[in-house]
């Protein structure tokens, strides 16, 4: 990205006010904490509750405020509609629909990893997908559930909302025929496990799509030095460059659970225009998406169906 470009959810402009960056900080932390701590159970348990307090209850202030397109959230709202129109292009084409039909996205289970208030999550189900939207602060759960219960228009989506890991979905072996993780690895504690979770949900033939900062120079020098230490648009803390995952470690990772990378995009904001925009430029934020190779996970080629697969309850 241009110009101290930064985490997408995180923020991209000054004006994404301290409160609203300190609330996407407290998530992000917390699925990571919380991702730690369900590790540390025992098999097949949940411990969503034992997400730390102190990590989240400053973001639990601000959940209301995820659907406030005028509000401190606005820029996830503009990012929104660039992020969709690349997944649906990408869906498409590896699916072979349709993205002219009026409901292009119809027959994919589609989960929504770290969805937050559920922004990306009713984009989707809008286009015709199943929605499984996860998230272990579960404040954002409450919020989504919320927005999608009181709000007429949404009453004939396919989608649901779950305050849990994707870890345990994936230790219960539901299945997805695509599955986002969406400017999330970057924050969980372990990426390893994470991003073998990931795949585990990722039915065969199915699509992976991950959204990161890379770990390059000019991500420490906009991200890190520019946006938290001289611009001040961020609090010092909020990334880790250590923890920004190279495009080729990513693919590493995916390739031993079976995975192949078939794309890759940068992201850019304009900070004057507001603009989001596509970019050849991987230096600091990029998207991928990866498909999960039949030949080495099973056979299956269509999508899964509705009462089989991807709907795990």
């Amino acid at each position: 990205m241009e110009r101290g470009a930064l985490d997408c959810e995180g923020g991209l402009s000054g004006r994404f006010n301290n409160r609203a960056r300190s609330a996407v900080l407290s998530d992000r932390r917390a699925a990571a904490v919380g991702i730690r701590r369900v590790e540390q159970g025992p098999a097949g348990a949940q411990h969503v509750a034992s997400i730390d307090p102190a990590e989240v209850a400053f973001y639990n202030q601000l959940a209301d405020t995820w659907w406030d397109k005028a509000g401190p959230f606005w820029p996830l709202h503009r990012l929104n509609g660039l992020r969709t129109k690349w997944l649906l292009d990408r869906l498409c084409k590896h699916f072979g629909l349709d993205a002219e039909a009026p409901r292009p996205l119809t027959g994919l289970s589609v989960l929504d990893i770290g969805c937050g208030g559920g922004i990306l999550s009713v984009a989707l189900a809008s286009l015709g997908a199943r929605v499984h939207g996860i998230d272990v602060t579960e404040r954002n759960i409450f919020t989504a559930n919320h927005h999608v219960s009181t709000s007429a228009e949404l009453q004939d989506l396919d989608i649901r909302f779950d305050a849990t890991s994707a870890e345990e979905l994936a230790r219960r072996g539901a299945r997805y025929d695509a599955v986002l993780s969406m400017e999330v690895v970057e924050h969980v504690a372990d990426l390893q496990g994470f991003i073998s979770a990931n795949c585990a949900l990722t039915r065969p033939g199915g699509v992976l799509a991950l959204s990161t900062i890379n770990r390059t120079l000019r991500s420490w020098l906009f991200a890190i030095i520019g946006a938290e230490y001289i611009l001040r648009w961020l609090p010092q803390g909020t990334h880790q460059w250590s923890r920004f995952p190279r495009p080729g470690e990513l693919a590493d990772l995916l390739k031993s659970n079976g995975l192949a990378i078939d794309r890759y995009t940068g992201v850019a904001v304009s900070p004057l225009s507001r603009r989001f925009s596509l970019t050849s430029n991987l230096a600091v934020n990029y998207m991928l998406t990866a498909k999960s190779n039949p030949q080495l996970r099973g056979s299956e080629s269509g999508p899964v169906n509705n009462t089989t697969r991807g709907n795990d309850k």
